[in-house]
């Protein structure tokens, strides 16, 4: 079937070929209009062959000249009189043709009309041959509407399509400094006290450094990938904190090589440190809970709220915070994904479902 829809795409990318076959499609099926004989359906094909150039030069003049030249400008007047008078001449052309070459050519000559009486017989020149020699140009004009919607369409969702890649790296790139200011402050913190944990931490932070700089920017990362990047993050973070939090991480992955879009499930772990841990008086709980089943990731994460309110001079949560990974799953998982937020006075909850 792909290969079907790759050679259709071809053939209608091929404009001389696409216009062949289609005149060629007007040709074979001129035995529908004969009787079921040989000598029927021998003459219906050289009757129809004679007209076809007849047809296109009235197809082509209306399609390519008449309505971009006069109707899609809203010159109606011109487009109306202009077409009359092709009308006529077209049809006056087609029926010299069936008189001095088709109707001889099938032996069907009774009356061999002069072009003078051709051209000023109206009702019948226009009357019997405005049918045959327009109907299969509104059948064009019909087929290269629907094709131009098609392709419009096409480059439509290709520009959306870039457009949300555009601002899904935005988004992601805002991350990566909040992210480095808060890891950065942790081993600044760390070397003032000359702690023997320091080396631990850079190599930690070289480690995220390096996804951030070449798997953050992919498309998709492995399950795995991600879970060791929040681990890396939350040894961080208790490093820093030690007995004043109190945290689990629970993880039960089906398939490690799922994919999924780097660095949402970071940014909603990073967020419940920045306001469930950071402003603490005593002890902070962070209850993290990663499960993937059936192609589906379900993502809670549950933290505690200092009594007091803290200031957010960075605007994380109403900036970089929450809007930013409401968003990155808009662009990413569009009508794949649930996001529910449960917040009571000293409780913050996340609670989050992705079709993978």
């Amino acid at each position: 079937m792909k290969q079907e829809v790759s050679l259709i795409d071809r053939i209608l990318q091929n404009r001389l070929l696409s216009h062949a076959l289609f005149w060629l499609g007007v040709l074979l099926i001129a035995p529908i209009y004969s009787e079921p004989t040989g000598d029927k359906v021998l003459y219906s094909y050289v009757y129809r062959a004679i007209g076809i150039p007849t047809k296109m030069l009235a197809t082509y003049f209306l399609v390519y000249f008449q309505i971009p030249r006069y109707l899609q400008k809203g010159k109606y007047i011109q487009f109306i009189l202009s077409f009359l008078l092709s009308l006529y001449v077209f049809t006056v052309l087609y029926r010299i043709n069936n008189v001095y070459i088709a109707e001889p050519l099938g032996g069907e000559t009774i009356y061999q009309e002069s072009i003078l009486e051709i051209m000023s017989n109206y009702s019948i020149t226009i009357g019997n041959y405005l049918i045959p020699t327009y109907f299969f140009s509104f059948v064009f004009l019909f087929v290269k509407m629907v094709k131009n919607r098609a392709e419009e369409k096409q480059q439509l969702d290709q520009l959306q399509k870039e457009k949300a890649i555009s601002e899904l790296n935005f988004l992601k790139s805002q991350i990566h400094p909040h992210f480095l200011f808060n890891t950065l402050n942790n081993l600044y913190a760390l070397t003032l006290d000359k702690s023997d944990k320091a080396p631990e931490v850079v190599e930690k932070l070289s480690g995220m450094l390096d996804f951030m700089l070449y798997k953050g920017t992919q498309d998709k990362v492995s399950i795995q990938q991600e879970i060791d990047l929040i681990q890396n993050f939350i040894d961080l973070e208790t490093l820093r904190y030690g007995n004043r939090l109190r945290l689990s991480f629970k993880k039960e992955v089906e398939s490690e090589h799922a994919k999924i879009s780097p660095l949402m499930l970071l940014s909603i772990v990073e967020n419940a440190f920045k306001h469930g841990v950071s402003g603490a008086i005593g002890e902070a709980i962070i209850r993290i809970n990663l499960e993937v089943k059936d192609q589906i990731l379900y993502f809670n994460v549950f933290n505690t709220k200092p009594p007091t309110i803290q200031e957010d001079k960075m605007n994380y949560k109403g900036g970089i915070g929450s809007q930013n990974i409401r968003r990155q799953l808009e662009l990413s998982y569009p009508d794949r994904h649930v996001w529910q937020i449960h917040e009571e006075e000293d409780t913050y909850e996340v609670q989050l479902s992705i079709e993978l």
